[in-house]
């Protein structure tokens, strides 16, 4: 099984870069040619990566959250997923090479660099911590969406504060969907990381002794969480809308990025599992 999974990983930077490719074509003619078609290449890319990942998982006997560059292909899985449910909900077509170029970054991280681990800490092979594990994640992946949405917002707000009415303009959806699509992933981002959090309160300070406040991991991911769910709450109450609300997308995605990087690289966190 194990030259197989070799294979897949191999494999995964390519097709998630030939899905990309056929989305930005799409998007740069403007036409019908590939609107059907592209979704296929998308929907066959993550059967094609689901199938890896439980490979691995049945293969190395824990899910594939051990190192961070496992964590990078499951997000990866994950933007992309988000992304594939958010095009069937909506039909909106026009956004998807902005979000898939995001899992060709990590997925192609996590093929150079990915190691195979079949010795690990007993507690990776718990459930309840691939429950918190996964539900991060699909957190994170939400946050990613949303600042994607949140930065092509800003690209086509200036494109017609300029009076340039070019591809961007003709290609992307009005402000408003934007700031609607970048909205709808925020909210998946906060429930997620508010079932994470949970979880983490109850279960974490039993399965990690040497647990503390101050670690950087519970640090950042609060404070993501706490930025997020300020804004969430000013927009229903109706006080921010638009450019505020994108940009505070923004910075909690900036913020969430520096709290993993400063946690599995730079810090010492009962996180870091390796």
């Amino acid at each position: 099984m194990i030259p197989l999974i070799n294979t897949l990983n191999i494999l995964l930077p390519l097709f998630y870069l030939a899905t990309f490719a056929v989305y930005f074509y799409d998007f740069q003619q403007g036409g019908k040619k590939f609107e059907n078609s592209k979704r296929l290449f998308l929907f066959f890319t993550l059967i094609i990566h689901f199938l890896y990942l439980v490979l691995r998982t049945i293969e190395f006997n824990h899910p594939p959250i051990t190192n961070v560059f496992e964590i990078f292909t499951v997000l990866a899985f994950a933007i992309s997923f988000s992304y594939f449910i958010l095009e069937l909900v909506t039909d909106i077509r026009g956004t998807g090479p902005f979000i898939i170029i995001i899992s060709v970054i990590f997925q192609t991280i996590s093929t150079f660099f990915i190691q195979d681990l079949t010795e690990v800490k007993e507690v990776l092979r718990s459930n309840l911590l691939g429950i918190h594990v996964i539900s991060a994640l699909i957190g994170y992946a939400g946050i990613t969406i949303s600042a994607v949405y949140g930065v092509l917002y800003l690209i086509l707000y200036n494109e017609i504060k300029l009076n340039k009415f070019g591809l961007i303009f003709n290609r992307l959806p009005s402000l408003e969907i934007l700031e609607r699509l970048s909205f709808i992933a925020a909210i998946i981002g906060f429930v997620f990381l508010t079932v994470t959090i949970i979880i983490g309160i109850i279960w974490l300070p039993q399965a990690f002794p040497n647990i503390t406040l101050l670690d950087p991991k519970l640090i950042g991911t609060f404070i993501v969480w706490l930025l997020y769910g300020i804004g969430l709450i000013n927009k229903f109450i109706g006080k921010w809308r638009g450019k505020k609300l994108i940009i505070l997308a923004i910075i909690g995605f900036v913020l969430a990025i520096l709290s993993t990087m400063i946690t599995n690289f730079l810090g010492k966190s009962f996180h870091s599992f390796y």
